[in-house]
């Protein structure tokens, strides 16, 4: 689970900077953002920069899919087990949900485009020092805890700019996510392969190098990219550091159909999500090895896109009601597995599942980016980001514990289980049900601060 002001008051010194801009005359340039493309400047989806955007993100997300295959294969050939592998997992996603939501009051404050290279640049030195780890034969279990921290930190950094750089780049909010989530997940077909062989041609150490690989050239295609202006009034108001959070929490909290998901995604992160990616990876590599692995995250890989290019299509009225009856598909993924049906029926769960998670991610996003104003929207996305990853470090970490004294198999099983009541809950809030799209083409006015419940079509 995933910022600009039309009060037109003067920008704060040392905010998003002019050469973030870019081109004025590329848009962007008066009134909401949710104004049509003739009025803004933008192309629907495509322009030279979302390109590079798409480029980056595809890259970022090919390095992604990579890393669990060579944790859970590096790590069990050092003699380490699941309970390990869900440590360095978590050592990541803890501080990336500790620290988001000020990553987020930042990237309100600075220009998102050059936190976002700083970040890529910091893990790809953190990546290139594991794949030296690896290669050198020296690895402990806290030195990957400690890289995955500051990777996570870093991340904290990079993510909240990906939510308002979607809308300053493209008129269609929803095409645009739909494009971008077709190429993270063809990515995702061809990360973990790539993964396996090189895990299987060379070692973990091979895969960490790839990594740091994709890090740079995404910090390169971010290095290119040039952000059209911002709305008038788009950044926040000149208060302090801590006001800029209140003011965030309190528009985070007006939105029942917003902190609702995000309350149900933590029994998600903690019951589905947080223990089916390192018991996964630990008993598919244990019993037909990487390479069995990363063909199954190649099968989720291409369920995604599959789900992606149903997103580009279908524009539902309802849209998270939509995406949770198509995240129903997900409960396949850890009951095949939880049930040892073999690769073949599990690829088939994997495919399921990617479609029905892709979908449902194309219908948050859009939702966020088009019913939240935009000068709060980094700061809204940082709190939901940090809601919907509370709970996966403690998954992660009590996954080999759970395994243990369940078996691994019944914590898959449960946790195919709990998918069905995760989307039941989501369909049973009103306001999440029953959220409607908001029209592309209507002008988003900027909520004040004074006024805490936003005019929108929600239903309370």
């Amino acid at each position: 689970m995933h910022g600009t002001s039309p009060s037109g008051e003067p920008t704060r010194s040392g905010s998003r900077a002019d050469e973030d801009a870019g081109d004025p005359t590329r848009g962007g340039g008066g009134g909401s953002r949710r104004r049509p493309a003739g009025a803004t400047g933008l192309a629907p989806v495509w322009s030279r920069d979302f390109a590079l955007f798409f480029v980056a993100r595809a890259l970022a997300r090919l390095g992604d899919t990579m890393l669990p295959v060579a944790l859970a294969a590096g790590l069990l050939q050092h003699g380490y087990g699941a309970g390990a592998i869900g440590l360095a997992m978590a050592a990541s996603a803890a501080p990336f949900a500790g620290l988001v939501i000020f990553g987020g009051v930042i990237a309100d404050r600075f220009s998102t485009r050059k936190l976002m290279i700083g970040a890529d640049l910091v893990r790809l030195v953190t990546q290139a020092l594991a794949a030296g780890l690896f290669f050198a034969g020296h690895v402990l279990l806290w030195q990957l805890c400690v890289i995955g921290a500051v990777n996570g930190a870093a991340g904290a950094v990079f993510q909240p700019g990906v939510a308002s750089t979607v809308p300053r780049l493209a008129a269609d909010v929803q095409g645009a996510n739909g494009a971008i989530r077709i190429a993270e997940s063809a990515a995702q077909l061809a990360g973990p392969a790539l993964a396996g062989l090189l895990v299987a041609f060379s070692s973990a150490g091979g895969v960490f190098a790839a990594h740091a690989a994709t890090y740079a050239l995404s910090a390169l295609c971010l290095l290119l990219l040039r952000l059209p202006p911002a709305a008038p009034g788009s950044r926040p108001h000149g208060g302090s550091f801590r006001g800029d959070l209140v003011v965030g929490w309190r528009e985070f909290r007006a939105r029942t159909w917003l902190w609702g998901v995000i309350v149900i995604w933590c029994v998600y992160m903690l019951f589905i999500s947080g223990p089916t990616v390192p018991l996964v990876a630990t008993e598919v590599v244990r019993r037909y090895g990487a390479g069995a692995y990363g063909l199954i995250n190649s099968a989720l890989g291409a369920g995604t896109v599959v789900g992606g290019l149903l997103a580009l299509r279908l524009r539902p009225r309802h849209m998270l009601r939509a995406g949770s009856i198509a995240l129903f598909a997900f409960a396949c993924f850890p009951a095949a597995v939880g049930a040892g049906l073999g690769v073949p029926a599990m690829s088939a769960g994997a495919v399921a599942a990617g479609a029905g998670m892709s979908f449902w991610g194309v219908m948050w996003a859009t939702s966020v980016q088009t019913q939240v104003a935009p000068d709060v929207l980094n700061r809204i996305h940082a709190y939901d980001v940090a809601g919907s990853l509370a709970m996966m470090p403690f998954g992660q970490a009590l996954a080999g514990p759970a395994a243990t004294v369940l078996g691994a198999d019944n914590v898959l099983l449960v946790a195919g289980a709990m998918t069905l009541v995760v989307c039941t809950s989501l369909l049973l809030v009103p306001a999440i049900r029953n959220l409607l799209r908001v029209d592309p083409r209507a002008p988003l006015a900027r909520t004040s601060p004074a006024v805490r419940r936003p005019a929108r079509r929600e239903p309370r």
